[in-house]
């Protein structure tokens, strides 16, 4: 199958399991940015919970801007602040240590365009598991595309995904498992297993 999805901030299991068990990914590039969705929005499970990691944008609903327009409000120390949440987070995970290293230059190098960064978020995740994968981005805006199964719906932070099949997370015995994160959450808890276990799964919209 052709899969459609939005390039989000380390997108959450749902968004990567569309990546994992399709043919060929094509990334929509050509829509208009949204606000109070996934595109720059990550959740990870901090140690109260879940706890949401927002890249700032400069972005004014007046005037429509493309996706591929929007900057990121780099005077705010925000990747910073991302990295130390990831760090108090995750630091007790299983593979932690063994993955880290692959993430630190998105956090050490300044992206002016949220969509830029976006992508490189997925290259390096496509990377890290050695995915076979080779996503094409879009060339115009399809409201209904002909030939791919349209996941766009999930960038929206409303879009309900039926519960995904527990793994062990560090906080659990805290706060029990908390579904659809971010691919974070299960990549420094399951490492190699990650794309195994999104195989295994049933994507589920409510």
């Amino acid at each position: 199958m052709n899969s459609l999805i939005h390039p989000t901030y380390f997108p959450n299991i749902a968004h990567f399991w569309a990546v994992v068990n399709a043919d060929s990914i094509h990334l929509e590039v050509f829509d208009n940015y949204q606000k109070q969705s996934y595109r720059n929005r990550t959740e990870i499970y901090g140690a109260n919970g879940k706890l949401a990691l927002t890249v700032p944008v400069s972005y004014t609903q007046k005037n429509r801007q493309l996706y591929k327009d929007v900057k990121i409000a780099n005077e705010e120390q925000w990747q910073l602040l991302h990295l130390k949440s990831l760090q108090s987070a995750y630091s007790m995970s299983p593979f932690f240590e063994f993955y880290i290293d692959d993430f630190l230059p998105l956090f050490e190098n300044q992206f002016d365009y949220i969509l830029d960064f976006n992508l490189k978020c997925l290259e390096v995740l496509i990377s890290s598991l050695q995915l076979d994968i080779k996503p094409v981005q879009t060339t115009l805006f399809e409201k209904e595309p002909i030939d791919k199964i349209d996941y766009r719906n999930l960038v929206k932070r409303n879009s309900e995904v039926k519960t995904f099949e527990p793994y062990t997370q560090v906080f659990s015995e805290k706060h029990g498992f908390i579904s659809n994160l971010s691919i974070l959450d299960l990549l420094f808890n399951e490492g190699p297993n990650t794309e195994l276990y999104l195989k295994k799964q049933e994507l589920l919209l409510n």
